[in-house]
């Protein structure tokens, strides 16, 4: 462990020969397994690239009002487009951001003898006034979506299962990727920037701007710190993965606390998932491993469902409850009745 408060891997290590990338998926493993969050470095990722995205990141946020009201996720049934400051709930309480979802493009599925989950697939809003910011991002989505098959091949070799054991059982993924911005709040106290919680899905690797800290992960009941490192993402499992693995690996909660008045910080979390109707199979630990699961986390407030799309949707209307309330009255209407 090093003085930031979580491991440091170097993806790098895959390509430097088998005992290095056998260490590498070691210390994957142990990572995963005790903290839940590691630093990412070696990926490739260009500092040019990065430049890009924030440039991009802060032109969206500097438009005017009108600009990005005119792709307001209240005008989305499928959860994407801007949010405006407040306008998401973490744990009930609001959350001090605004933000554009970008999920994968694709046309809104009409079957109302479909699954509820369905109702996340449709088309994404993008703003008129910023047609380079769908360029970026859509290079960004592809590079990140590399690396993230990369960590997952290796997560499945040092979990004992064979290196394609995810690509064959996530079918066509559910990406989503945040562009946020944390505007600062002059409060004497620290205000809820998004509030503590476990990713629904698989895998998050998050690109924060250089030099911003506010991310805190939960560690031994206490909240650590976790600043950014120049050239790295912060890794972190979800829930689907720790019910994959019957909780050897461990989701863990994180939060993120606004800066102080003038500053802001921007960051833009990458969230790599199976399909909506994929099923992780439970992996076949070694008996090694096997021994050492601790079962999988039990929260009234917060099932975890194996088929994905229902912990996406879950996620989805308890985050934006003016969207659900707006366009799925009937799905509101069943979670208050259970």
């Amino acid at each position: 462990m090093s003085e930031l408060n979580l491991p440091i891997l170097d993806l790098s290590l895959l390509d430097q020969g088998p005992e290095a990338a056998a260490r590498f998926r070691d210390d994957l493993r142990a990572a995963t397994r005790d903290v839940g969050f590691f630093y990412l470095t070696g990926t490739g990722v260009s500092a040019e690239l990065e430049a890009r995205l924030l440039r991009a990141a802060k032109d969206f946020f500097a438009l005017p009002e009108a600009d990005k009201l005119a792709i307001e996720n209240l005008t989305s049934p499928h959860f994407r487009g801007y949010t405006r400051v407040g306008g998401e709930l973490t744990q009930g309480r609001v959350d001090w951001r605004e933000q554009i979802d970008i999920g994968p493009e694709r046309q809104a599925v009409a079957d109302p003898d479909g699954p509820a989950y369905n109702r996340l697939i449709g088309p994404n809003l993008w703003p008129a006034a910023q047609p380079e910011l769908r360029e970026v991002v859509t290079e960004w989505h592809d590079r990140l979506t590399e690396i993230a098959r990369t960590l997952l091949r290796a997560w499945a070799l040092s979990l004992g299962a064979e290196e394609e054991y995810f690509d064959r059982h996530f079918g066509d993924p559910q990406t989503l990727i945040k562009i946020v911005r944390y505007p600062g709040k002059d409060d004497p106290t620290p205000q809820q920037g998004v509030g503590a919680h476990k990713d629904s899905g698989v895998l998050t690797l998050l690109w924060v701007e250089p030099g911003k800290g506010g991310l805190q992960v939960e560690r031994d009941g206490e909240w650590v710190d976790a600043p950014p490192v120049p050239g790295a993402f912060v890794v972190n499992i979800g829930e689907l993965l720790e019910y994959a693995t019957q909780g050897y690996l461990t989701a863990t909660n994180h939060r993120v606390i606004s800066p102080r008045f003038p500053d802001e910080r921007i960051s833009v979390p990458f969230f790599f998932n199976p399909a909506l109707d994929a099923v992780l199979p439970i992996i076949d630990l070694p008996s090694e491993l096997a021994t050492e699961t601790r079962g999988v986390s039990q929260d009234p407030t917060n099932p975890i469902y194996a088929t994905y799309g229902e912990n996406a949707l879950k996620s989805r209307l308890r985050a934006h409850p003016d969207v659900a309330e707006r366009w799925h009255p009937d799905l509101v209407a069943a979670r208050t009745a259970s």
